[in-house]
């Protein structure tokens, strides 16, 4: 197999679509397996581009939904002449936008077998930014997007129960799960070890909510400070960090200096520190419900933190409520600062899901998960469907 992946974001870009992509990359190198990206220049610095595999790379700017998803300006030349080179046997679009369209033309083109993965909700960010009236639009398109693609790969079985609610044929749907690496991300830590400012350092005795991921409207990350906010009142020993960057950062900085808020805004967090905040915190807090599957989550169960998350997504497929987490009314407050309450008031429940949490976590392998999918792609390629490869310029 020659896999060319046509994508909107990958590494070095940080997002969950991104990093899955670089680790599916790297494993497929291991395996001795042909890998072309095409994908947008990141907003960062060129020392951070280097790869072990071809990356073909074009200018871009944000998209305004979801900045860390880049839209590129691709060159069709040199795409088609890097293709001519390449000869791939399978098209993987990766995104929907502008590098995803350039391999679903170049797949229908050259009658080469495509494939797509779907990851993120988009029709559900529109609310946030007063868009609803897209998303019918949005939902044809993306329909269209992938009406030739032998099989759509997604991230958890709710995101495929929707797809399939939508009338997308079941039989070409299947579940590309995430794992989580567990030499980076485990448990153990010493507070007064951790990397942070002097006035945001934490002591033993503080209660430590953590949030993780990026600060936007549709991650409800003020439900979060509102649910920690009403949960302190009782508690002025608890403590919140938020690490993670986006455009509301400045609102919601603002907003808890303005109420004198014990929450301490970290920015952006990579590997070892953000595996240290997983583990020094009593819980994680994570309100989004718009997500297909939520990495964050199982870092920190990896982590043995305890989860409370909401009942709604991705996330409800990764946490049983009750067994290795809790979950939330999506958007309720009071629902959010009683998980908080309960898992204050019992140490030893909190204990329990933390420890479940770690049991799960250890369980996802992402070899094992690469390793289906592999076989998957394969199929794909095979030409099961009976379509015949051209090659480029033949």
């Amino acid at each position: 197999m020659r896999l060319a992946i046509f994508t909107d974001t990958y590494e070095p870009e940080v997002n969950g679509v991104a990093r899955t992509l670089g680790r599916w990359t790297d494993f497929l190198r291991r395996r001795g397996i042909e890998v072309m990206v095409f994908a947008p220049e990141p907003g960062m610095d060129d020392a951070s581009l280097q790869s072990s595999i071809q990356v073909q790379r074009f200018t871009s700017f944000p998209f305004f939904l979801y900045p860390e998803c880049r839209l590129a300006v691709p060159n069709p030349v040199p795409v088609r002449r890097a293709l001519q080179q390449f000869q791939p046997t399978l098209i993987h679009a990766a995104t929907p936008f502008n590098m995803g369209l350039f391999g679903i033309h170049y797949a229908k083109k050259y009658r080469i077998p495509l494939v797509a993965s779907y990851h993120t909700h988009f029709d559900r960010y529109l609310p946030y930014y007063n868009l609803q009236w897209m998303a019918k639009l949005l939902w044809r398109y993306l329909e269209w997007f992938h009406h030739e693609c032998r099989m759509i790969f997604v991230p958890s079985p709710s995101t495929k129960a929707q797809l399939v609610g939508r009338s997308w044929r079941e039989e070409r749907l299947d579940v590309w799960a995430r794992g989580v690496e567990t030499d980076q991300f485990y448990p153990g830590v010493e507070r007064t070890a951790l990397q942070l400012p002097d006035s945001y350092a934490i002591t033993s005795e503080q209660f430590v909510v953590l949030y993780v991921g990026r600060l936007s409207p549709e991650k409800d990350v003020g439900i979060a400070i509102d649910a920690f906010d009403k949960f302190r009142r009782s508690h002025p020993n608890a403590v919140m960090l938020i690490a993670g960057d986006g455009p509301s950062a400045g609102e919601l900085k603002a907003r808890c200096t303005r109420v004198q808020l014990p929450i301490h805004f970290l920015g952006f967090q990579s590997l070892p520190v953000l595996r240290e905040l997983y583990a020094a915190a009593d819980v994680f807090l994570f309100p989004s419900a718009t997500e297909t599957f939520g990495n964050v989550v199982l870092e920190a169960m990896a982590c043995e933190t305890a989860v409370v998350g909401a009942r709604a997504g991705g996330v409800a497929d990764t946490v049983t409520s009750g067994v290795n987490g809790l979950l939330c009314d999506p958007g309720s407050v009071d629902s959010f600062a009683d998980a908080l309450e309960r898992l204050y008031q019992e140490p030893e429940e909190r204990g329990r899901l933390a420890a479940n949490g770690l049991a799960y976590s250890r369980n996802q392998s992402w070899d094992a998960i690469f390793e289906r999918l592999l076989s998957q792609f394969l199929e794909a390629e095979s030409g099961n469907t009976g379509t015949i490869v051209h090659h480029i310029g033949t």
